[in-house]
């Protein structure tokens, strides 16, 4: 049945248990892909050192759910916004 499986996963059990965190399911998917293709050890040292969206303006965070293509963000207090973000 298509849609029923999602044949790109390389390791649906921490996909499952990703989304259960309360991680998108496009955050889940890029992970879980991730660590499967370079083990979860080389995944971790990769993280940036982005600012903290707290420590970021309203606008900034505007700014950056409009790069991330999100809608019905103009309206949104800076706490709404830091929310949308995690977990677009």
């Amino acid at each position: 049945m298509p849609g029923s499986r999602n044949d790109s996963l390389k390791d649906p059990k921490l996909y499952e248990e990703l989304r259960d965190q309360g991680n998108s399911k496009e955050k889940a998917a890029r992970i879980s892909n991730a660590v499967a293709a370079r083990g979860s050890s080389a995944v971790g040292r990769k993280g940036g050192s982005a600012e903290d969206y707290e420590d970021r303006t309203v606008p900034e965070l505007r700014s950056r759910a409009k790069e991330l293509g999100l809608h019905g963000y103009s309206g949104k207090t800076k706490s709404q916004l830091i929310d949308l973000l995690r977990h677009h």
